[in-house]
C-alpha cells in the first residue's frame, strides 16, 4: 500500500467566533439589498465613498461608530437599531454552534476517544 492510499485523520479546529464587522456588514448589506438600493446610492446618502462602504459590507474594514452610524442612517436606522440587529445575529449564529456541540449523537459518543481521566463509581 503507498503512502498515497493511506486515510490520515485531521483533527477538526473548534469553531472560531463570528467577527463583529462580519456581522455588521451582513445586517447593513441586507437591509441595502431588502431597500433594492444600490451600494452607491447608499455611500452617497452616508457621505463615505462607495469602495469603503463596500468593504465595510464585506467584512474587510472595521468601521468607527460614526460611519457605521452614517451608513445606518442612509438606511432609514438608528445606530441602535444596527446594534441590535447584530447582535440578534451574533446571538442566531453562536446558539446554533453551541447547541450543534452540545449534543453530541449517540454515534459520535460511541466512537469518541478521551484523552483525559475517566472516573466511575
Amino acid at each position: 500500500m503507498s503512502n498515497h492510499d493511506e486515510a490520515r485523520v485531521v483533527p477538526l479546529a473548534p469553531p472560531r467566533e463570528p467577527l463583529w464587522r462580519d456581522l455588521v456588514g451582513d445586517v447593513l448589506r441586507r437591509e441595502r439589498q431588502a431597500q433594492e438600493r444600490t451600494l452607491k446610492d447608499v455611500a452617497e446618502a452616508a457621505r463615505i465613498s462607495m469602495p469603503y462602504l463596500s468593504e465595510v459590507e464585506r467584512g474587510r474594514k472595521e468601521a468607527s461608530s460614526e460611519v457605521l452610524a452614517a451608513a445606518a442612517r442612509a438606511l432609514g436606522l438608528t445606530l441602535g437599531d444596527l446594534l441590535a440587529r447584530t447582535h440578534g445575529e451574533l446571538t442566531r449564529v453562536t446558539s446554533r454552534r453551541v447547541s450543534a456541540h452540545r449534543r453530541p449523537t449517540p454515534t459520535a459518543m460511541a466512537t469518541a476517544s478521551y484523552d483525559g481521566l475517566c472516573l466511575a463509581a
